[in-house]
């Protein structure tokens, strides 16, 4: 569809990717920023990215790639950030560029550490991008089945229901589709939160337990997501629909989450830094644990979460999974 707004995307791992995939079905030029000048030179010379769903060929003609963050900011109208939040603030320090005009589109899956805050409100507060200006990417929707053009789903959310629609129109194909919303705020609680429940389920399953305990932890977890959401943003919202409910169930459930993955080694008896050691990604839940413990700690009245407090002492506090699950099992219904 056409767009008379240039898009690009911040980022250069396998979301990014699918988000470039994505966009490059609808554009005749996408611009790419991503850190790594090795990768970049590999693309422009075997035309898919060497560590990220390499399966995914480009046209290079459709792509502006740079490793200058201020080269491809100045190039785009709408940007997209799709970094994980525990590196996002680095990347942003190298921003010269004034990009308080442009629009952002948040894929980051977590809080920003060093402010505390959504991704959405960090842009407002330090970089003064009107709320109308941002928009936030949910699913459920991995970049595995985006590289292999599976049948998915995104929402885009976006206090202006027009920009909403305009990205909507760039990610839709055959193989994408896409609905808006306006809840920019509980969206991007959802999907930092649904990273930390995917950790739990990957916990369980290393530790044996099976299907049906499966099914009442994210029971409870999409009832937990909801108590939490309302109590940093109240509005009217369905929680079972796809942004919130579909999202936390992808990200529990399939082999491509890398949450889970992350979750299921340290269920199996690996410490933190073994498991992310070994794994090749970044595993946003471990972040997100954290943001989430400490944004109920502010609360004068704390939200009872059991699910994410059984995370947090595992992973922060050194707490034994399997005792810790114990004693979980006794709070859920």
């Amino acid at each position: 569809m056409a767009s008379n707004f240039k898009y690009a995307v911040i980022g250069g791992g396998s979301w990014a990717t699918a988000i470039v995939k994505m966009l490059c079905e609808n554009l005749p030029e996408v611009g790419w920023y991503m850190r790594s000048e090795s990768a970049l030179n590999y693309i422009l010379k075997h035309k898919h990215n060497p560590s990220y769903l390499s399966s995914v060929e480009f046209h290079l003609e459709q792509l502006k790639l740079s490793n200058d963050i201020n080269e491809i900011a100045s190039y785009a109208d709408i940007l997209f950030f799709v970094v994980p939040s525990a590196f996002i603030h680095a990347e942003l320090e190298k921003l010269k560029v004034d990009i308080k005009d442009k629009v952002v589109v948040s894929a980051v899956k977590g809080i920003i550490p060093e402010s505390g805050l959504l991704v959405g409100e960090h842009f407002h507060d330090i970089f003064k991008i009107p709320f109308k200006n941002i928009a936030v990417i949910a699913g459920p929707c991995h970049a595995e089945e985006v590289a292999l053009e599976r049948l998915s789903y995104l929402t885009i959310s976006c206090a202006d229901p027009e920009m909403a629609q305009e990205i909507a129109n760039q990610l839709s194909s055959n193989y994408i589709k896409t609905k808006i919303s306006d809840d920019i705020i509980g969206t991007e609680y959802a999907v930092m939160l649904k990273n930390i429940y995917a950790i739990a389920a990957g916990m369980a399953h290393g530790l044996g337990y099976g299907d049906n305990f499966q099914s009442v932890l994210m029971s409870n977890a999409i009832r937990e997501m909801k108590r939490f959401i309302k109590k940093m943003h109240k509005m009217k919202r369905n929680i079972n629909n796809s942004a919130y409910l579909g999202d936390l169930l992808v990200t529990g459930y399939s082999v491509f989450s890398r949450n889970r993955m992350f979750g299921n080694m340290i269920g199996k008896g690996y410490t933190v830094k073994a498991a992310q050691m070994e794994m090749n990604m970044v595993a946003e839940g471990y972040y997100a644990t954290k943001s989430a413990h400490l944004l109920n700690e502010k609360n004068q009245k704390k939200t009872r979460i059991p699910i994410i407090e059984t995370v947090y002492g595992i992973l922060y506090e050194g707490k034994n999974a399997k005792t810790e699950f114990k004693k979980l099992t006794e709070k859920l219904d």
